[in-house]
Order: structure tokens, then sequence, then C-alpha cells
């Protein structure tokens, strides 16, 4: 025989559960869910030293403030996991006859059927699931890169896709760099690791030359870091292929959020032979990856024709001086 007590359901009461009472149901619901999903035939009300799953502090005023205890067991987010894609699941929740659920996203992709048992799905809703869902705040999965935001369960990943504290990833792009960090972090991986040429200045003064310019491939100072108002600027240049023909590109990233990249400008200037092309616009953060900079052609674009015209004519080699400088708007 299955005895089930769920001693937090009282119906037609005008007051709602206080913070406490909602954790302690939260808690006495997943203890429900987990025994059903277990298969066990006699379910005993938890004790008070058992519910450990969540423990919050609740005399905090603000959300934004850091709740030092909040923690949750691995058996809650295990048991809010979809077992098709493994993301988390967020109301509509999904279930079969049997109990299994899974995310809304996915039941078009199993067809209507069970990917655990292979009953038919229909519409049948988990809703003690989504209240547990509703009722769950969590900290920020960037917390230890300083966000101190607690939020509900159901806006967390939100949050952290555009959360300020969020890592960095490495802005070379002459190979499929995986490191991620803050950015003092990665200015050391750079030099360390990539071996980046580091200057100090707003001010620069490169030049490119290469023997066939028929042949595209990465420049050789293809990334170049430079350190100016307080801040860090990544400056590359490289060629690639537009169609058939290689076009070269130099433009210049903010080590940064794009708010703050915004409060700095710059420009670029090619000369040679009596020509001069210039660039004016405001550094990209590296929150915009290599490609999606180069690839809007947002920087100084110099076709190959008009290359060898700045080399001198001949056609026979590249030569190419490309100068710059970096301010703060004011």
């Amino acid at each position: 025989m299955i005895v089930i007590i769920i001693p937090f359901e009282i119906a037609n009461q005008s007051t709602k559960l206080s913070v406490d009472h909602a954790i302690v149901a939260s808690h006495l619901t997943i203890s429900f869910l987990m025994t059903i999903r277990n298969k066990a035939e006699v379910i005993d009300p938890p004790q008070n030293k058992d519910m450990t799953d969540i423990v919050e502090c609740v005399n905090s005023p603000a959300k934004t403030a850091l709740k030092p205890n909040v923690t949750v067991s691995s058996s809650v987010h295990k048991l809010l996991e979809c077992p098709v894609c493994l993301n988390a699941m967020y109301p509509p929740i999904h279930q079969c006859s049997n109990g299994h659920t899974l995310c809304s996203s996915c039941k078009p992709r199993v067809h209507d059927r069970c990917p655990i048992c292979r009953h038919e799905l229909g519409n049948i809703r988990c809703l003690a699931l989504e209240k547990v869902a509703a009722s769950l705040e969590l900290p920020c999965i960037y917390q230890s890169f300083g966000c101190i935001g607690i939020y509900p369960y159901h806006s967390k990943s939100k949050h952290e896709s555009q959360c300020v504290f969020r890592p960095y990833s490495c802005p070379y792009s002459g190979s499929e760099c995986t490191a991620i960090g803050d950015i003092p972090y990665l200015v050391a991986h750079l030099k360390d690791d990539h071996k980046v040429d580091m200057h100090n200045g707003s001010t620069f003064n490169h030049r490119y030359v290469k023997s066939n310019p028929h042949e595209v491939e990465n420049a050789t100072w293809m990334l170049t870091v430079f350190s100016c108002f307080g801040q860090y600027f990544c400056l590359h240049f490289e060629a690639f292929h537009l169609g058939t023909s290689p076009v070269y590109i130099a433009f210049l990233r903010f080590m940064g959020d794009d708010n703050e990249a915004k409060n700095h400008g710059y420009s670029l200037q090619v000369c040679g032979s009596g020509r001069k092309m210039t660039w004016q616009g405001v550094p990209r953060s590296i929150r915009d990856s290599h490609r999606k900079v180069r690839d809007s052609f947002d920087g100084l674009v110099i076709q190959r024709n008009m290359a060898l015209l700045f080399s001198g004519g001949d056609r026979k080699e590249l030569k190419l001086r490309v100068t710059g400088r970096i301010w703060k708007e004011q």
C-alpha cells in the first residue's frame, strides 16, 4: 500500500505560505517524486534531520544580496534534468503515464513517445515538479567570478547568458583555444601561452610584408595587445578570401564588455605610393567572436588590387604599413 503524506497543501486558505514553509513544501515534493521514480512502495514523511536539499537564508531584504547558505542537492538537479537534451526543465514539464518527465522542447522531437518507456506521452503535465521549479532560488553559476545575485530557477539561465561576471573567451584567433577567464587572466594567457606582442601606448605603426601576394594566410602580426587608458585592446590583422579574391582586414577589439567598449574610439590608416585609406570606428567587445567581427567587415578592409597599389603596383610583393591610434571618448 502506498502512503502519501503531503502536509503543506492546505486548501481554501487566504494567507500565503511563508518562505520557510515553501522550502519545506518543495523538499517534501522532491522527496515524494524521487521515491515514485525509484518505485518504492512505502513513502514515509521525511524527518527534519533529512531536510538538507534546500537550506536558504531568508532574512536578506534584497534579492541581489548574497545568501550564504543556499545549497541545492544533486538530486534536485537530476530531478529537473531532461533525459533527452540533459538541460534543465522549465514549465511546462511533461510526463508520461509512468511518471517519466521531459521538457517541452524535446516533446516534439520524440514524436509524442516517452524516451524511457516508449509509452504515449499525451498532454500530461507534471504539476508537482513545476511547483518545485517555481519555488527554487539559486545563485548564479558565475558566483566564483564575483556575481552575488540569487535568481528564481526559471530566470536563472537568462541571467547567466547576460551576466557581466561571466568569463571571457580567449581572443586569440590563430587556434581553437578554449581558455576562458577574466581579463587579467587572459592578458597573461596571451602573453605566456600564445606569445602575443604586448605594447603600452595608444598609437601603433605596423608593417606587413609578404613575398607572394597571391597566397592567403594569417598575417604574421595577426594579434597585438595594447595597454592604454587602464584597459587592454586587441589589434587584429589578417587575410581571408572574399569569394575567390584575397581581402585584408584590420580591426580593434576591446577586452571588456560592450558598454565599456563604446567609451573608446580608434582610427586605422594604410598609405603608400601616394595613396591613403582611413577607417574610424568603435572597438568591438571580445564578447563578439573574432569571426563575427571579421565577417561583418567592421574595420579597415583592403581589397587585394588596392593593397598591391599601396605596395607599389608591381604586383610582386605585398607591403602594407598600417598606422592608428586609440582614444577615450569624453
